[in-house]
């Protein structure tokens, strides 16, 4: 810790108050409490969300894939529950062009063992033409599998950026729930590490105290240059990508035909 050269205990201005392990442990067990209380109003919506009613749809409408069309029934694989992650996209983008914002949700979900081992089966739909999902996918390393649904209609092929729960009963299919924006966040466990730390996200909207690192806009580190700052400047991309192979700064994102 960074503290002042007159008093040691005290820390420079933008740190929390110094204090013995004893009052540290006060503070956190009162802390303790209201994180409970949070804990327990959320499955108590979570209980809320097990009684919402469901929608029926048509399960037999295809959906593109690595070999070909595929009714939607088959991403269940023969389980009773699916999650699907809806990707955003941009028609005609490189890769460093496509959305920072779901590239961090995708990536966070890259393998679904848990979820399998509870019987929910996960697929990303995403409303890009496959010759150009196919080499993003491969550039980015997925393994949990692709679909374009392209096309296709409510509840399936709108509400991009969004996770999406179905249930299957036999051959019949059924929209049982859906979030987006910040509901996704459930999906990023950073967000929580993040939220534990003292400077939290470094967002202008979080509440902090007098003389905390000034914030910055919501989602500023999602997309960086090489050097790693953060940046949606023409040579920076999602953050992610930069772990792949041919990851280079480029001159431009490439998006709204720019490409």
């Amino acid at each position: 810790m960074t503290t002042t050269q007159d008093n040691p205990t005290t820390p420079r201005p933008g740190f929390p108050p110094v204090v013995d392990l004893a009052t540290w442990q006060a503070a956190r067990d009162q802390l303790l409490v209201r994180e409970k209380a949070h804990t327990h109003a959320g499955d108590a919506l979570a209980a809320a969300r097990r009684r919402l009613p469901m929608v029926e749809f048509d399960g037999n409408v295809e959906v593109t894939g690595p070999d070909g069309p595929v009714a939607l029934l088959d991403l269940f694989q023969g389980r009773d529950e699916l999650v699907v992650y809806k990707h955003m996209w941009y028609d005609g983008a490189p890769h460093q062009g496509q959305c920072e914002g779901c590239t961090t949700m995708a990536w966070h979900l890259k393998d679904a063992a848990y979820l399998n081992a509870r019987g929910v089966s996960f697929a990303v739909l995403t409303t890009g033409q496959w010759d150009e999902v196919a080499p993003y996918v491969e550039f980015m390393g997925y393994t949990q599998p692709w679909y374009s649904v392209r096309g296709l209609e409510a509840p399936i092929g709108d509400n991009m950026g969004s996770f999406t729960c179905l249930l299957r009963d036999g051959d019949r299919t059924f929209l049982t729930y859906s979030t987006t924006a910040r509901g996704n966040e459930s999906a990023a466990g950073f967000f929580g590490l993040l939220n534990m730390t003292p400077y939290g996200r470094g967002e202008t909207w979080e509440d902090n105290p007098e003389g905390w690192p000034e914030g910055r806009s919501a989602c500023w580190y999602w997309r960086t240059d090489g050097d790693g700052n953060a940046n949606s400047g023409p040579t920076s991309r999602p953050v992610p990508q930069w772990t792949r192979p041919g990851a280079i700064p480029v001159e431009t994102l490439g998006r709204h035909g720019h490409h």
